[in-house]
């Protein structure tokens, strides 16, 4: 037959080619070759050879060399299947000649493209190319099916096949864009040789006995056993080398925007099967770190793109189609980072900052998206796709049991820290900010620099609270450390719009019935912490909770408080009662060591925080515990600083409606009795009031209970009413400061408990009770009184009550109803808001219930409401009227879900007023904010309290010249009042800037007051 020919033929054909000058006539020749059968090795190996020598490696590229190689790749193709198992060295060889010529001619025929006589050779190089390919795919294939290499010259040569191959299948996919009319199939074939090489690799590491060397090994010179481990690290040395190269190649494919999907697929995919061949053996020669990280590197880029791209040409809802979409391949890269992590976690913790940094800006840009009504979709999306393989990202080294407890603990103290991540932050990303305009864009909001993640550490925070069931117990105690640094955070503007404003996509149910529900920060915020509470209620990690919840029981920034006391309340509600019990005897414990006379007045202060706190908490526990906590802090203690605590709880809400009846009844008996004793002997209490701060404990207390308790107070004497006339008559005639605010605070309390007393308004005594009044607050001497104005709020409850009072309509002169009149007119005339609104509400109750008809005669011409609301001037007595029915028809619905970027700027701008506030209490000493007597609730202690007080009282004598020069500035500033007084009313049109003086003035007063305090204190 024509195809089987002699030894004797391929030999003449060989010696033709060799002597023969003609590329063409060679070319012929070796398409001449291909037609011969040929089986025995000796002529296959010469075959090879001098096929390998006849591979034409010019400079310059023509047709004739094309057709050449294209004539060699066709013989060697043809004899691959049943040469390479004895020929496997030429074979290698003469494709690493070849591939290292296919790379060389690449570049040329890329460079030299855009001519038109290159047209030709470069067609006729692609499809040089593409044979090579082929024959490389199939090069592959037939290795697979033979052992591995034993002989070191075969190992190298195979070796550096691979390496070559795989370094013109990198070159190839780098200039794909360049390829035109052949990309799609070089893609194609590159795909399969991809493939090709991850088989390779997974046969010869099937093939191969994979254990570390024996030290012994060269002592016992056991031929197999080395034998057994040079096979192995061949396969490592391949193995390795095509990792290394598949990675390059995946980075190369992740930055082609898109157009390489299928080689980003297959490349990453063979990194990750490949790294989990060798039994953990390969892990020791590779820096599996370094791919990790490209993968965080890659993920970041993109999120980076996507966040860019939204914000400059976002102009209507992104759908949830194009959402998946955009963030596929994001997923894509953290779920090969996360399988590579999960392999080999002990070099993932290696690189654990740039797992925090690409995690921290997913949960930063996921809360970010929730800002945008436009991308709503996208965050549902976002959630579904991104939760939990960014958190199991970070949890894939934390749980592992290779990593080290004391790295983690480091891990999760670096990440929750006030320490900042500026080293992690690639450099690449910094410059770019710089050029970028730091606009309120999608962009800036998620990559504006460090501060900016604080967001989303939150977020972080709170995903390791929400799944630390399956957290191990070191993680645990570090996470409930945290919590301190957790509601530092929230005092942050930022976070403090976003927490009380936004709502973020959450996770609910398990399984088929899994799905994302929109949740407000907030709710979900305090959802994670209970779970926290209950799964670690058990643990060593409780302590540290319990630690933190006691120090911030008086937090200053009232959103950190409200999520402790929430907290609080929850395990009231469902702890156990015993641990619940040992508790409250703790905060009770701290009560009587915070008991202080100089701070119940004062709502800053720790011992009136901390009685808030009380008082909330056993509202929402069991009603034992109202009876534990009245027992505890004032049971039948009859000292001062008992009552003191006793008055602290009643300012601040304690729940006496919920006592247990007889206790319930024994504490109003005392209340009253208290009370009453104090105003029948009160002229002699107030010759003798001390200078402690604290006069008339029981009115406080009175003013404090009574609508909790109901109490119904009879006074068939009308005491309560002379009370009130001698504090009257008192404060306008006293004239030491101490005493006349003293005086000031029992007038306030006595007419908020004759406000609830609505049986006194017919009494005889209420005519004069409110001639006195308008004389204190209008017509007398002691009107210009500025402090007067902390009795107002009561003053307009007082007012309102007027409506239970007989008035005759037909006596227009009656000076009841003058007096009444003249003191709500004063009230509608203020402008600050807040007494005006309850000056509106109490004069809304009285024309509801009052038997006057001509309601116009409490209402003065230039009423607070009357005035225009856009200049604030322009009073006009019919607007009044029509603002005023407005005001009593009110109902307007808030919708509380919306959270536009305007609600939001508006609560970052109040957060960082709260955020300085809270800077300035941080500052100041402990000692000047909470006074505190480490004391025994216990009359035989009473000694203590007294040399307290005598230590106190000791003042140091200041020089003259300072006592006098602060008389001279209080005199000097009574002055300027009463100036600009007599000012306001003969220019009434000057209100604007007359505001302006009283503002600094009363700023100026302020300041006076404070020396005056120092000069006096010292």
């Amino acid at each position: 037959m024509e195809g089987k020919k002699s030894s004797n033929d391929l030999q003449s054909i060989l010696d033709a080619i060799k002597s023969s000058d003609v590329v063409e006539s060679r070319t012929q020749l070796l398409y001449e070759l291909g037609k011969l059968e040929i089986t025995e090795k000796s002529d296959l190996v010469s075959l090879i050879e001098c096929l390998t020598t006849f591979w034409e490696d010019y400079t310059c590229l023509d047709v004739t060399q094309c057709m050449l190689n294209k004539a060699i790749i066709h013989v060697a193709l043809k004899h691959l299947e049943s040469g390479i198992s004895c020929c496997q060295c030429q074979f290698l060889t003469l494709a690493t000649k070849a591939s290292i010529w296919c790379g060389k001619h690449l570049k040329m025929t890329l460079m030299s493209s855009g001519e038109s006589q290159e047209e030709e050779h470069s067609e006729l190089f692609f499809q040089l190319l593409l044979d090579f390919l082929r024959f490389s795919t199939a090069s592959y294939s037939a290795l697979a099916r033979i052992p591995v290499s034993v002989n070191k010259t075969l190992k190298d040569t195979t070796e550096k096949f691979i390496i070559e191959q795989l370094n013109l299948t990198k070159e190839l996919i780098s200039d794909i864009k360049r390829i035109n009319s052949h990309g799609s199939e070089v893609l194609k074939i590159a795909h399969m040789v991809i493939e090709a090489v991850i088989r390779l690799c997974g046969v010869y590491a099937e093939a191969v006995t994979w254990k570390f060397p024996d030290e012994k090994l060269e002592t016992e010179n056991n031929s197999m056993e080395c034998e057994g481990i040079n096979n192995m690290n061949h396969v490592i040395d391949i193995t390795k080398c095509s990792i290394e190269k598949l990675h390059e190649i995946g980075i190369i494919a992740a930055n082609s925007g898109g157009s390489l999907v299928s080689i980003l697929n297959v490349s990453w995919r063979g990194v990750v099967s490949l790294l989990q061949l060798g039994e953990g053996i390969l892990a020791t020669k590779m820096n599996v770190a370094d791919i990790i990280s490209s993968l965080i590197s890659l993920a970041n880029e993109y999120l980076k793109c996507v966040a860019e791209a939204w914000s400059s040409s976002l102009k209507e809802s992104v759908s949830a189609v194009e959402a998946r979409r955009k963030f596929l391949p994001l997923k894509f890269y953290l779920n090969n980072a996360l399988k590579i992590s999960a392999l080999f976690p002990c070099q993932a913790c290696t690189v654990h900052r740039e797992f925090t940094f690409c995690i921290l800006m997913i949960l930063t840009f996921k809360v970010s998206l929730s800002k945008e009504k436009l991308l709503k979709a996208a965050g549902e999306v976002f959630s579904e796709l991104l939760d939990k393989t960014s958190f199991s990202l970070l949890n894939s080294f934390l749980s592992s049991d290779q990593v080290e407890h004391k790295l983690k603990l480091e891990v999760v103290d670096s990440l929750f820290s006030n320490e900042s991540f500026a080293n992690s932050i690639p450099g690449d990303l910094n410059d770019h900010n710089k050029m970028l305009p730091m606009d309120q864009t999608l962009f800036s909001q998620v990559f504006s620099g460090v501060r900016s993640m604080l967001l989303g550490r939150v977020a972080l925070f709170l995903s390791f609270l929400r799944c630390s069931v399956d957290l191990e117990e070191d993680i645990k105690l570090g996470l409930a450390r945290k919590l301190g640094w957790f509601l530092d955070s929230l005092i942050d503007e930022e976070v403090y719009s976003s927490v009380l404003v936004l709502q973020l996509p959450v996770s609910c149910g398990s399984g088929k019935n899994e799905g994302l529900v929109w949740q407000p920060m907030f709710s979900s915020l305090l959802d994670a912490l209970k779970s926290f509470l209950v799964v670690v209620s058990s643990s060593v990690a409780w302590m540290e909770v319990e630690s933190i919840l006691l120090e911030n029981l008086c937090h200053p920034h009232f959103l950190c408080w409200e999520i402790v006391m929430e907290l609080w309340c929850f395990i009231l509600r469902y702890a156990e009662s015993g641990m619940v019990s040992g508790m409250i005897n703790k905060i009770c414990s701290l009560m009587k060591l915070l008991a202080s006379s100089q701070s119940v007045l004062d709502p800053g202060y720790g011992m009136r925080k901390l009685a808030r706190s009380i008082s909330m908490l056993i509202s929402f526990g069991a009603q034992s515990l109202v009876d534990q906590v009245f027992k505890s802090i004032i049971g039948d203690n009859r000292s001062q600083l008992s009552s003191i605590m006793c008055l602290a709880l009643f300012m601040e809400g304690f729940p006496l409606n919920l006592l247990s009846e007889k206790m319930k009844s024994n504490a109003t008996e005392r209340i009253l009795a208290d009370f009453f004793d104090f105003i029948e002997s009160f002229e002699e209490k107030s010759i003798t009031a001390s200078n402690d701060g604290v006069l008339g404990v029981p009115v406080f207390a009175l003013s404090a209970s009574m609508q909790s308790l109901q109490i119904n107070l009879s006074d068939t004497e009308g005491k309560i009413l002379q009370f009130l006339g001698s504090l009257i008559n008192n404060y306008s005639v006293c004239v030491d400061k101490l005493r006349k605010e003293q005086h000031r605070k029992l007038l306030s309390e006595t007419l908020g408990i004759i406000s609830n007393t609505k049986h006194l308004y017919a009494s005889d005594g209420m005519n004069k009770l409110l001639l006195e009044l308008e004389n204190l607050f209008i017509s007398g001497p002691a009107a210009s009184d500025r402090d007067l104005y902390e009795c107002k709020p009561t003053l307009a409850l007082f007012m309102a009550g007027l409506a239970h009072m007989p008035m005759a309509e037909a006596d227009k002169d009656s000076t009841k109803i003058t007096a009444a009149s003249q003191l709500y007119q004063m009230m509608l005339k203020e402008r600050h808001w807040a007494l005006i609104h309850l000056a509106i509400t109490a004069f809304g109750y009285f024309s509801a219930r009052t038997t006057c008809n001509e309601l116009w005669r409490f209402v003065p011409e230039n009423a607070a409401l009357s005035y225009d609301l856009e200049s604030g001037k322009e009073a006009n007595e019919e607007r009044f009227m029509s603002e005023f029915k407005v005001f009593l028809d009110k109902g307007t619905d808030i919708d509380i879900t919306a959270s536009g970027s305007e609600q939001l700027g508006l609560l970052s701008k109040e957060g960082l007023i709260l955020k300085e506030m809270f800077r300035k209490i941080s500052t100041i000493k402990p000692e000047t904010v909470i006074v505190c007597e480490t004391m025994q609730i216990d009359d035989e202690k009473q000694s203590m309290e007294v040399d307290g007080e005598r230590q106190h009282s000791r003042k140091r004598k200041l020089p003259d010249g300072i006592s006098k020069g602060m008389e001279l500035l209080q005199s000097g500033l009574k002055v300027i009042f009463n100036g600009l007084s007599q000012w306001h009313q003969i220019q009434p049109e000057s209100s604007e800037l007359h505001d302006q003086f009283m503002t600094h003035c009363s700023r100026l007063e302020d300041e006076i007051s404070r020396l005056a305090g120092l000069a006096g204190g010292n």
